[in-house]
Order: structure tokens, then C-alpha cells, then sequence
């Protein structure tokens, strides 16, 4: 092999080994589990509600829409059947339905309205003030977040109601640059999409460790984890 040759090789071997990545992680994606939740739509819903009324955890209608009482009826059957209480039918879950889910997974959730970064930022508040939350609690802390930026009395954007001068512990101590994990993301992209288990709340705290003697004056909606959520 001539010297030509030999360079011509090295330059070909990343371009190579790129298209190698791409067809391996294709691949990777096509196997992926396909998995329902929150705010989808479609057969694969109105298979999981009819399984969950056939056997009593769900009733309401067979709609087709993944809301709060599908929720709520998934939830259940994964606390009764020993399984992570998280609101999302993957394969485990559909499983123990005894039903097979149809189509591709999804690559990510879009969240409405809002951009990646917007989306990123919220989820690492989400990350560094709910981690050990139930995901419930996570996006009800996401949602706080966006009933803020609604209300007169905060500033109108992600960026300035998270970065507020004492709003939140995790920027504080700088949890807030720690990434996100997958479960933080998705619960960010829920609220986005209107999911608000706080009811509108705008305020939270855990009263085990909150110093603050005015937070106590706020009345509280509902209890999640170890977070009370107020108005």
C-alpha cells in the first residue's frame, strides 16, 4: 500500500467510524421501549384504560387522552402491583397489564411553547430541588416555577423567577448546575405541557427544614412528599 493510500485510510477512518455511531444508535432507538404517559394520546392510552376499568383501578372514559385520572389509576396499579409508582407505562408496566404497546418510542416530549434551554433550566431546578420526590411532587415543583412567571408579583420569564435573589435553596448552594436526570427533564416537560398537581399554587416547602418564619404564614393547598404547596 502505497503512501497515497495510506493517507487517504486515515482520512476516511473518522467519517467511518461517525456513520458506524449513527447506525448503532439507530438502531439502539428502533429497540427502544415504547412507553405512554402523561399527555399522550392515542390507541396505545385507550388500550391501558380499558385494561385498568376491566380490572377496577380506572373510571373514567376510554378517551384515548392520558390525563390526571389515568394518571391516578396507573399510579395505583403500580403501587398495588409492586411496581415504581411513576405515572409511565413502559414495557414493565404494560406487562403486568397484560397488554403489548404498539409503534416506535418517542425521542423526547415536546413541551409547549417553550425551548430547549427553557426546558433544561427548569428541569435542573426541578433536579436540585425534588431529587428523592415522588414525580408527582417533581413537576408540581415545576409547576410553581410556571405559576410564578403567570403571577404579577414575580418576574416573567424561567430564567428570572429561578434566579430571583433567595427564591430557591438549590441556586443558592449551587445545586442548580448539577445536570439533570431523565426523570427531572420529563417532569419539566409536564408542566410545560399543563400538568399542575400544586393546583396553582406558588409556593413550596419542606416544613422539616424551612427557616423561614413567613413561609408558615402562607396557606397550604396540599402535601406531596415531604414539600407543602401554598398560595
Amino acid at each position: 500500500m502505497n503512501m497515497q493510500h495510506k493517507k487517504a485510510l486515515r482520512r476516511a477512518a473518522p467519517l467511518l467510524l461517525a456513520a458506524l455511531a449513527a447506525l448503532l444508535l439507530g438502531a439502539q432507538l428502533a429497540q427502544a421501549a415504547v412507553a405512554v404517559a402523561w399527555g399522550d394520546k392515542g390507541d396505545n392510552v385507550i388500550a391501558v384504560q380499558r385494561k385498568l376499568k376491566q380490572w377496577g383501578y380506572y373510571s373514567g372514559t376510554v378517551d384515548g387522552v392520558f390525563g390526571q385520572a389515568t394518571y391516578d389509576a396507573v399510579t395505583y396499579f403500580q403501587r398495588k402491583n409492586g411496581l415504581k409508582a411513576d405515572g409511565v407505562v413502559g414495557s414493565t408496566t404494560a406487562a403486568a397489564l397484560g397488554i403489548q404497546l404498539s409503534g416506535r418510542a418517542k425521542a423526547s416530549v415536546a413541551a409547549s411553547g417553550f425551548n430547549d434551554s427553557e426546558v433544561r433550566l427548569l428541569a435542573r431546578l426541578i433536579h436540585g430541588e425534588a431529587r428523592g420526590e415522588p414525580y408527582m411532587g417533581k413537576v408540581a415543583v415545576g409547576a410553581v416555577v410556571l405559576n410564578r412567571v403567570r403571577h404579577s408579583s414575580f418576574p416573567n420569564t424561567i430564567s428570572g423567577v429561578i434566579y430571583q435573589p433567595g427564591a430557591f435553596d438549590c441556586v443558592s448552594d449551587g445545586q442548580i448546575n448539577l445536570n439533570p436526570d431523565s426523570e427531572s427533564l420529563r417532569a419539566a416537560r409536564d408542566a410545560m405541557n399543563g400538568w399542575d398537581p400544586s393546583g396553582g399554587c406558588i409556593y413550596y416547602y419542606n416544613p422539616n427544614t424551612a427557616t423561614s418564619g413567613w413561609i408558615w404564614s402562607r396557606p397550604i393547598r396540599l402535601s406531596i412528599g415531604k414539600h407543602n404547596f401554598a398560595v
